[in-house]
């Protein structure tokens, strides 16, 4: 296997972007909220994910007109209205598409896309897996409350085994997406999973996304109150979810649980993962975890521990490696033809590559 093209590739995903000047005045959360009424149901955590996005962008030093967010179709998808920012409210599933586009054209923007668990893996999901396989420099926020809100109720592809929905009144017979295991097995450079109403994760995963240079994947677990309210009730719960919510620390143990109850993660012969009471760990080989590990086999390991019954459920960034972008590579070939390098030819000029030995003249 031949090494990758070496093209000097920015360690940051904001690196290129025009910041802020000395001159200029500092921005607030004020200046990336938009004069647009919020039209979303009382009581839905795309509100408390909004305030941690208006909240976080000043941090960035971007200019406004720098960074853009493109969405698809749901409730989700509004989003670009609420941020006094550029963005799109674009077509069912197509916003990695859109947003590839954009990101390979246009390198100076820092490209965001908002969609959900319908918008992205029913109708959209051939383009997602693409945009995270290709590595494009996007930043991708799926919102996943487990079912269509927008279009009133309906299951999607991560709703549970047996929810009973509007099209599915006997109970869901299909097996949901986990996205983080789909964004690993796509092999995304960067995965990580938070919750709406912990803001101060949320900031945190939000932050180490913009900074990744490629393909950066964050799953947002996200009530609906109306179609499918209490969905992550067990994890949000003060009082269960100490047990069940996995805290992923690079370098760190992974572990369950808090005091006397506390369960860390071992490595059995064959592979496999489970907790086993602190007490029970020793001498065997823990699980440490490791987001720059270049396999994603043991991250993958990580995301089937949420098997939906939430009782254990990790939180965290899975990934964070760092390998060639699909638009750094695109721009970089585009410059070796038009510099006359991008063929093995004497005269390989842009204008030899379109008129090449393969065209004719019709007469």
């Amino acid at each position: 296997m031949s090494d990758p093209i070496d093209l000097g590739m920015p360690a940051s995903g904001l690196a290129g972007i025009p910041t802020l000047g000395a001159d200029d005045a500092g921005l607030t959360k004020r200046d990336f909220t938009s004069d647009q009424e919020v039209r979303w149901c009382p009581g839905c955590g795309d509100y408390a994910v909004l305030a941690a996005v208006q909240g976080f962008l000043p941090d960035l030093g971007l200019r406004r007109e720098n960074i853009v967010f493109v969405s698809g179709i749901g409730c989700s998808s509004r989003f670009p209205y609420y941020l006094d920012t550029y963005g799109m409210h674009s077509i069912h599933g197509r916003a990695p598409a859109i947003a590839t586009g954009l990101a390979t054209s246009r390198p100076d923007l820092s490209v965001w896309v908002v969609t959900g668990d319908g918008d992205a893996l029913s109708i959209g999901g051939n383009h997602l897996i693409h945009a995270l396989r290709r590595n494009v420099n996007i930043t991708i926020l799926l919102f996943n409350n487990k079912i269509y809100g927008l279009t009133k109720g309906q299951y999607s592809p991560t709703s549970d085994a047996g929810t009973i929905t509007k099209s599915t009144p006997m109970g869901s017979v299909d097996t949901p997406f986990n996205p983080v295991s789909l964004a690993l097995g796509a092999e995304a450079s960067f995965v990580a999973r938070t919750l709406d109403s912990d803001r101060t994760h949320l900031t945190g995963v939000l932050r180490q996304a913009a900074e990744h240079r490629g393909a950066a994947f964050v799953e947002i677990y996200q009530n609906c109150p109306i179609f499918n309210d209490g969905a992550f009730q067990l994890i949000k719960d003060r009082d269960s979810q100490a047990a069940r919510l996995v805290h992923l620390v690079d370098g760190e143990p992974v572990t369950a649980g808090v005091e006397a109850d506390r369960q860390v993660l071992i490595r059995e012969a064959n592979g496999s993962v489970r907790f086993v009471p602190e007490t029970e760990a020793a001498g065997r080989p823990v699980v440490i975890h490791d987001v720059r590990d270049p396999n994603p086999t043991a991250a993958f390991a990580l995301s089937r521990l949420d098997d939906g019954t939430m009782t254990h459920v990790p939180m965290g960034v899975f990934r964070n490696v760092d390998r060639p972008t699909y638009d750094d590579l695109v721009r970089g070939q585009v410059e070796s033809a038009v510099a006359g390098a991008g063929r093995p030819s004497d005269d390989a000029s842009l204008d030899t590559l379109l008129r090449g030995t393969d065209t004719w003249t019709v007469a």
